[in-house]
């Protein structure tokens, strides 16, 4: 069995239209298994690489560049009958209360009447993890505005996204540690919401500095000079290939 995260953006939220909104999807076979935030520009990108809308997504948080493609998201499913009801989305249980708010909550889904927005999806709230297609994902809180608001996402063995982030030493401590591939959010210069690089080379240790693959970058010349500092830097529709994943789900 093959696993592979495909980037299919890397921006921040102002270079979403050049570098694609930060979204990813794990890869199983050859196959989409799960598509990891969704974007406008992620929506597009997800549709061009697997001519297909996705059939299960995670959301790490609910800032618009990470689910500005979920309203077409609904269209697409809603106007389906085989995928009505069926596309999953797997929401942290914290998240779901800002997402209902953010997108959800809208009088008149349809112009028509007659639907409620989450009636095109299945809602699975999380919070330790969850089981999909028979393997155990987990989640854990980052730092990125307010407690509890932004989670990562763990394929133990293999890979750990985390999300729009600070640097989060004592998190990957403990979910990076079987020798994951980190997928992490970082650009020349942090601010309070997300990591800049001198920043996680002063948190992180040299050897899960040397698996972090960094992401959710300002610009083409930016995503330059972090590699001239020496540290891997994903590009949009890039494959990275994973581990096998450990199996099972852990205990609490």
């Amino acid at each position: 069995m093959s696993w592979a995260l495909r980037f299919l953006g890397v921006g921040n939220a102002a270079a979403a239209p050049r570098l694609g909104s930060a979204s990813a999807v794990i890869e199983r076979d050859g196959r989409p298994l799960l598509m990891i935030d969704c974007g406008q520009e992620a929506l597009d990108a997800y549709r061009r690489q697997y001519d297909a809308l996705p059939d299960a997504v995670y959301i790490t948080h609910v800032h618009m560049d990470h689910v500005g493609g979920l309203e077409r998201l609904f269209f697409g499913t809603w106007f389906d009958p085989q995928r009505r009801g069926r596309v999953r989305l797997y929401v942290p249980a914290k998240v779901v209360p800002h997402l209902q708010a953010r997108i959800a909550d809208y009088p008149g889904v349809l112009a028509e009447g007659g639907a409620n927005w989450w009636d095109a999806f299945q809602l699975i709230p999380v919070s330790r993890g969850f089981w999909h297609e028979g393997q155990w994902f987990g989640v854990f809180p980052v730092r990125h505005h307010l407690p509890d608001s932004a989670w990562g996402l763990r394929l133990r063995g293999s890979m750990v996204w985390t999300g729009d982030t600070r640097p989060i030493p004592e998190m990957l401590a403990e979910h990076a540690g079987a020798g994951e591939i980190v997928a992490h959010d970082c650009g020349l210069q942090g601010n309070p919401s997300h990591s800049g690089i001198e920043e996680l080379e002063r948190e992180y240790p040299p050897g899960l500095m040397a698996r972090c693959v960094l992401y959710h970058y300002g610009s083409e010349g930016e995503a330059a000079a972090l590699r001239q500092r020496g540290h891997r830097v994903a590009e949009p529709g890039e494959l990275l290939v994973l581990a096998e994943p450990q199996p099972g789900e852990p205990a609490p």
